[in-house]
């Protein structure tokens, strides 16, 4: 349903259009790991990818987006990402920062945050919206797949909390050193960007079940099932950009993929006086295990035809697992590596907590966006969920050896 993503195959159900397009939770490969050992995990900041795409989800997280100061340009862009790649190379890598405020091993004021602890699977990834080309003079270099995406019945966008020039996703399994990698970031921008908006988000730890399992969401659902996963002969051809770009889309961005980014607000407060049974409706899976209402395991194929004694379908015509079925779509596929969020309590008592959706896609018009116009037609779980804001990015192929993420387009 919600969920998140892995880079060694997690499933995910799809969290609804009118609640984003689902969220699918990793499930790691290996044997449950002791705690001691969380911090000492390190993503490599160079390949053929960015990192924080197939990287298994983390615990903590931070997504913010940046506009470029007036009078900011190409030149300046550059020069910024270019101290952004070395602080998320070093951090990455579990050293001290080394951007514009140099490092603790070069006499320089590294906070210190996260001085006592290991890389803890930190990532950094780094986007372009649509507007950073204009900003840069670069229109002719921006991709089709950046138009806007359209509009939904189900949007309550906020527009100081959409889009930006720039996008910044950090994951980390500590949450001083997701801190840390934000706070450095937001130092390096420097006189040349400004946060546009920025938000916080949390999965379960490490080690916190006895064994891997499918997380849940704040609704209490087990959250993902059908994620894509590595694994399938067609996941890179679904989620990235191909070596040989397709028509519409610019060099720069071989090995690269889009994000979409949708602040998607519970409703918890009605969500929980249903009962289960009818929870379990809406969803269409077991609350329990993630199994669907026609029974079997998390893992079994639902039986769409089945009906019950009363000669009702098992799943309902409008259960949210019917309706973001990948063949309930013409085949759209994403990969969801979401992060819940929870912001405090309203003024009228309400809980201001939901989930920070994140998905991937080598084309966003045929992943993302079918997805959601189907279940903003009439998905049961519209009724409890709400977007409150929306972005869209693109995210280049990994920086190679000496090179700075986004060099490609910048210096194109």
């Amino acid at each position: 349903m919600l969920g998140t993503a892995g880079a060694a195959g997690a499933a995910g159900l799809a969290f609804g259009a009118a609640g984003g397009a689902g969220y699918a939770t990793a499930r790691r490969p290996e044997p449950v790991t002791a705690l001691t050992t969380v911090g000492t995990e390190a993503v490599p900041f160079h390949g053929a990818h960015q990192s924080g795409i197939t990287t298994p989800a983390h615990a903590r997280g931070h997504l913010v987006a940046f506009d470029l100061a007036p009078g900011a340009g190409r030149k300046e862009a550059a020069a910024l990402l270019r101290r952004w790649s070395a602080s998320a190379q070093a951090l990455m890598a579990g050293e001290p920062s080394t951007g514009r405020t140099g490092s603790l091993k070069s006499g320089g004021h590294d906070t210190g945050i996260a001085l006592d602890a290991g890389p803890s699977s930190l990532t950094v990834t780094f986007g372009f919206g649509r507007t950073f080309f204009a900003r840069t003079e670069l229109t002719a270099h921006r991709p089709t797949a950046l138009d806007p995406l359209p509009a939904f019945s189900s949007d309550h966008l906020d527009a100081a909390r959409s889009n930006g020039d720039l996008w910044i996703q950090i994951g980390s399994d500590d949450a001083l050193v997701a801190f840390h990698a934000l706070r450095t970031l937001q130092k390096d921008a420097g006189s040349a960007a400004r946060v546009r908006w920025q938000m916080n988000g949390f999965n379960r730890s490490p080690g916190a079940t006895a064994q891997p399992m499918t997380a849940r969401n704040l609704m209490g659902q087990v959250d993902g099932t059908r994620n894509p996963k590595p694994s399938d002969p067609d996941f890179d051809q679904r989620i990235f950009v191909p070596a040989k770009v397709p028509a519409g889309t610019p060099e720069w961005m071989a090995g690269g993929s889009y994000a979409v980014v949708r602040r998607i607000r519970m409703l918890l407060d009605d969500w929980e006086e249903l009962t289960v049974a009818k929870q379990e409706q809406v969803i269409g899976r077991r609350k329990a295990d993630g199994a669907p209402l026609t029974g079997g395991t998390e893992t079994t194929e639902p039986d769409l035809d089945k009906r019950g004694p009363d000669g009702d379908l098992m799943i309902p015509s409008n259960a949210h697992a019917r309706i973001s079925r990948p063949d309930a779509n013409g085949g759209a596929a994403m990969l969801r590596r979401p992060f819940s969020f929870h912001d405090g309590i309203g003024a009228d008592g309400t809980p201001d907590a939901g989930l920070l959706f994140v998905c991937w896609q080598a084309d966003p018009l045929k992943g993302f966006v079918p997805v959601q116009r189907k279940l903003d037609r009439g998905d049961a779980l519209s009724a409890f969920i709400r977007h409150e804001s929306s972005g869209l990015f693109a995210v280049p192929g990994g920086a190679g050896r000496g090179e700075y993420v986004g060099q490609r387009l910048l210096e194109s």
